[in-house]
């Protein structure tokens, strides 16, 4: 990848010389350092924000309550599962669920950690774990921070309008891929 990126810079430059448009080009690179910059402090700034409602939905018991109704869906699309698991599959699915990516990978770690263990160290993963990557990459999320953030970085006038077709989308694909996973676990009955 970085033989393209390389290349592609390259060839740039070459271009900017032969065209005579070396100043635009020097210019064009200044603004994208900057906007690259003032993007990324505006989504760390949202991270944090998001990260310490994620803290206070935690301590005043909000996530608990939110694993505790998805508890029963987490057994059924985790058949066999261990309680410890269990909890934490349903801790990711809800930081997933609140738009919160960074917040959720190391429930998820954790999680995938306690599924290999039920595994037996295998060197394929069991349709469980298939079930994880699937709920992990196409997670519904209730509210796309990140999403927002970037639209309000851009300058979006209404950064949050987006917030009913990222629900249909995430609707859409995590329907698509639990019913992948469990009709593929049930072709191959389980074997890899």
């Amino acid at each position: 990848m970085n033989y393209i990126w390389g290349f592609m810079m390259i060839i740039s430059v070459i271009t900017a010389a032969a065209t005579g448009r070396t100043d635009e080009t020097v210019n064009a690179v200044f603004e994208g350092a900057q906007t690259a910059v003032s993007t990324l402090i505006g989504l760390a700034g949202i991270m944090c924000f998001w990260t310490g409602i994620m803290k206070i939905t935690e301590k005043c018991g909000i996530s608990g309550l939110i694993c505790k109704i998805i508890s029963p869906l987490v057994k059924r699309l985790f058949p066999g599962s261990g309680k410890k698991t269990r909890e934490y599959i349903s801790m990711n699915i809800t930081a997933n669920m609140l738009g919160m990516g960074n917040a959720a990978t190391p429930m998820g770690m954790m999680a995938a950690e306690q599924l290999d263990k039920e595994n037996n160290g295998s060197a394929y993963p069991s349709v469980n774990m298939c079930m994880l990557v699937v709920l992990n990459t196409t997670s519904f999320q209730l509210i796309p921070s990140t999403i927002i953030a970037l639209r309000a970085a851009a300058g979006s006038a209404n950064p949050v309008s987006i917030i009913a077709p990222v629900w249909f989308a995430s609707l859409c694909a995590v329907t698509v891929g639990v019913l992948s996973v469990k009709l593929m676990g049930k072709l191959t009955g389980g074997r890899r």
